[in-house]
């Protein structure tokens, strides 16, 4: 396997620092959060994308995502999102990475025009996504956060620059298992965000392993050699412990898991 964390564990912080973080504690990419709080997003200069794409090279490490808020399914003209899509896709080319994250977000009505709507806008970003070696991935989240509703979409969208990225607490959360969402997600599955919590109403990131998220479950699903992202909510829990300081038990326990994995 290959390991990954999201730069949303470290709110704010320069590129540089997470590179050397990451190289330092053994994770071989990055997700890179797309927004303007942070150095890189859909409007960052020329010249700031090329320092990023050297900076990440200059530490080994891989730009695996670009963690973007685009919401597919979001009521509302096709216009603003697909254009908000691609940029997304212009920022991961111009940074080397192979993915792109984008949300449902049908907000409190997902139904047969929720998935209408990204369908429609998934099929024509996807087309653009392709010629630019980017694969747009569909997270399991919000109105959609089972990889059964994820797959609904995917497979009316049938473009192979259209995939998922799977989601280990949204799909808990929704009911299913990791069992389930892994054959069901197949080769749709762009890479698994996994995390840890300490139960559905308590969802205060923890260090992995030290909470009920069922992780082994879900790392036996995932495909072997594929990469496995730790995404630690820091920004959206400013209370959590920080995360430098759990970086190395965390790649730690998921090369446990890995080994962990039973042989095919």
């Amino acid at each position: 396997m290959q390991y990954a964390f999201s730069t949303l564990g470290l709110p704010g912080a320069p590129l540089g620092r997470s590179a050397a973080l990451a190289a330092e504690h053994g994770f071989d990419g990055l997700e890179l959060r797309a927004h303007p709080e942070e150095p890189l997003h859909p409007a960052a200069p020329a010249a700031e994308r090329e320092a990023a794409r050297r900076t990440l090279a200059a530490a080994g490490v891989t730009a695996l995502g670009i963690a973007g808020y685009a919401r597919v399914a979001a009521p509302g003209e096709d216009g603003p999102v697909l254009a908000e899509l691609r940029s997304l896709v212009r920022l991961a080319a111009d940074l080397e990475a192979p993915y792109v994250r984008v949300f449902p977000g049908a907000g409190s009505r997902p139904g047969p025009a929720a998935d209408a709507r990204a369908v429609r806008r998934l099929r024509a970003a996807a087309e653009s996504a392709e010629v630019h070696g980017v694969r747009i991935l569909l997270e399991t989240h919000d109105s959609h956060r089972t990889a059964a509703a994820a797959v609904r979409i995917l497979d009316a969208v049938a473009r192979p620059g259209a995939g998922a990225l799977w989601d280990v607490l949204h799909t808990w959360l929704g009911g299913e298992s990791p069992a389930d969402s892994g054959r069901l997600l197949g080769a749709y599955l762009g890479y698994v965000q996994v995390k840890d919590v300490a139960s559905a109403k308590e969802l205060t990131p923890l260090g992995l392993g030290a909470g009920v998220l069922p992780l082994a479950e879900a790392v036996a699903a995932a495909p072997p050699g594929g990469w496995l992202c730790w995404e630690y909510e820091k920004r959206w829990y400013p209370g959590a412990a920080e995360l430098p300081g759990q970086l190395a038990r965390g790649r730690e326990h998921l090369e446990h898991l890995a080994a962990a994995r039973p042989s095919s």
